[in-house]
Parts: C-alpha cells; structure tokens; sequence
C-alpha cells in the first residue's frame, strides 16, 4: 500500500470556550491509517502526523461529522483536486423507506442494507399525513391506484433513511428488486420484495428512480428548511421507556441485529431517530454519572463519537424489564445499549 497517498478536506469545529468555528484541513494517509491537521486561519500545524486508528476511509464524506482525539468535526468540502476525483465521483445519496407492511421486520432490511456496503446517514420512524404521502406519490397522480397508495402509506408507521454508497440510487433499486413482490419472488428471489413483500402496493419497501428523485423525496422526509418534517411515532405513555444504541454499535452495522433482537425478546419499539450529540449535550445527559464511575470521560467520549439511534420501546413483556434485558454494563453477554430511567451504571 502507498504510505504516501492522502487524502485532504476541509473541516470545522465548533470551539465550546470561544463560541466560533475553527477550520482545519484534515489529511488522512490511508497506507498508515495516520491523520494531520492544519489550522486554516492561522496557517499553522495544529495536528503533527499522527496514527489513528478510529478514523476510517469508509467515514470520509462530505457532510459526515467525524472524531479526532475527542474534537468533533464536520467534513464541509474536498482539499484537492486528487481527493475530490477519488472519492467524491461516485459517492451518492438515496431515500430508503420501509412501509407499514415491513416495519416489523426493519431489522432483516437494515441487516441487507448494511452488508451491501451503505452507509446510514439518517433515519426516523414516522407517520404521514394524507396531504404527505399525496406529496409523496405525486408521479402516481393519474393512476387509478393513487387512493389505495396513499391509505397503504399512511395506515401505519414508515420508517424512512437516508443511505449513502456509490451508485446508491442503482444499488438500492437492485437490493430492492421488482415492485411487484410476486414478480420479484420470481425474478429476483433474494430482493427485499421478495423476501418481506405481498403485492404491487404491499411491497415493503421503496426507493427513488434517480438522483433528482431521491434529492426531493428526501427533502420531503428530512426538510433542509430546519421544520421538523413527518410527525414521529413517540407515545410517551407509561409503558415506555428510552434505549439508545451507541456510536460504535451504529458504525459497526449492528443496528439490524439489535432491532431484532429487541422484537424477539418480545418489545416493541414505537418510536425511532438517528442522532448527532456534540459533548455538552452528551455531560448533561451523563450528569448523574460524573464523579460517580470511572469510565465516565470514556463515555462521554464515546456517546458524541458518531450517530446513535434512539428508540422508544414498549415494555410489554411480562418476563423481563428492558432494563434487564440490556444485560450488564460489561459488554459481554451483553447489548451495546444504554437504556434511561435506571439508577445504575448503563
């Protein structure tokens, strides 16, 4: 591997103490897996060459919020010409969204989804109103379909991600398969649509036709506008309590197996977002726990060091509390889960 290969972007980070933004440009040098930082404004070395190990090629996007020795920061553009071409040509962003029929088996989709390579940007369980699933389905005005579409749509809670890998909108209309399930079970049994599908509208799930059509679509799920979109799912009944899946399970790709797990052991998860925390956010979610263990710096560190997904769950099993479902803090035997309302260490 060439040990000389790098490759530069422009990154900011928010300064806490200063209330500003700083610039870096950062430089990863894939051969070593060694990253340096240069301060933008000063034009001085803020970060000599350094190994580390928790920074991969995989992370670097455009848009991605990355950790470097606990400074979180968001990659806003390409540093060269040679980074732009090498990483940037093909790397796209699509819509996928799971509907009601499939959101049972969300885990077994995201599961697919991970091992073909995505990355996952956002996500967020929702409900949609008329007026937004006929938003959604507005290429489908003239079919006579169109009403069955929009009462399918909005029967239930959907969960819609935003996914991200080269030639993501091919890729995912691959993984899905043909829109109609019976068909897809014929000619592409391994497809979402084959596996989880019923029919023509009961299919599972759903992705863009291109580029532009996922950049809409997307728009309509996850508004760049700072409105809030869809209505979540949460319940916020009595019966429900707060499980957060970590950084490093997310990074990992085990999001899908958790969420079946959790469904197994019988709860039901009513509500569902992905997260950034910045550290102030993660010490005031930590507070009671500071003083208290040791490993608090370390978890703290590790709660903003990439997105979490948190979850509503139902606690409706009688067996068991979700609490002791989660297992011990010691992630042997254990869920790299943390879970709210209990006095202990999570």
């Amino acid at each position: 591997m060439n040990h000389s290969e790098r490759f530069v972007f422009i990154a900011e980070w928010f300064d806490p103490n200063a209330s500003l933004f700083r610039r870096y440009e950062l430089l990863f040098y894939p051969g070593d897996g060694s990253v340096e930082m240069h301060d933008v404004k000063n034009h001085r070395t803020f970060l000599k060459r350094t190994k580390y190990e928790d920074l991969h090629l995989e992370d670097l996007f455009i848009g991605n919020k990355v950790n470097i020795f606990s400074r979180q920061l968001v990659l806003l553009d390409y540093g060269d010409q040679y980074t732009a071409r090498q990483l940037g040509s093909k790397k796209e962003k699509t819509l996928a969204l799971i509907k009601p029929d499939a959101v049972s088996k969300a885990g077994e989709i995201i599961e697919i989804i991970n091992k073909a390579g995505f990355t996952l940007t956002k996500l967020k369980m929702m409900t949609l109103s008329r007026k937004e699933a006929t938003d959604f389905h507005i290429d489908h005005q003239s079919r006579p379909f169109l009403n069955e579409l929009i009462q399918f749509i909005t029967s239930g809670p959907i969960i819609a991600m935003e996914i991200l890998r080269d030639d993501a909108v091919c890729e995912w209309k691959r993984l899905l398969g043909p829109a109609n399930s019976g068909l897809a079970r014929t000619d592409a049994p391994e497809s979402i649509r084959a596996l989880f599908g019923t029919d023509g509208i009961k299919n599972a799930a759903h992705g863009p036709d291109s580029f532009a059509c996922a950049a809409r679509e997307m728009e309509l799920f996850f508004p760049s506008s700072g409105v809030c979109g869809p209505a979540n799912t949460a319940k916020f009944t009595n019966c429900t309590t707060c499980c957060i899946v970590k950084p490093h399970a997310v990074s990992e790709g085990l999001l899908g197996k958790i969420l079946m797990t959790i469904r197994d052991a019988g709860f039901e998860i009513s509500a569902m977002q992905m997260f950034n925390m910045d550290r102030i956010n993660v010490e005031e979610f930590y507070e009671v726990y500071k003083g208290v263990v040791s490993e608090y710096n370390e978890m703290v560190t590790e709660m903003y060091s990439g997105p979490c997904v948190a979850m509503e769950i139902q606690q409706t099993n009688p067996t068991m509390t979700f609490r002791e479902f989660c297992g011990p803090a010691d992630p042997v035997g254990s869920l790299p889960l943390h879970h709210l309302g209990s006095p202990h260490y999570p």
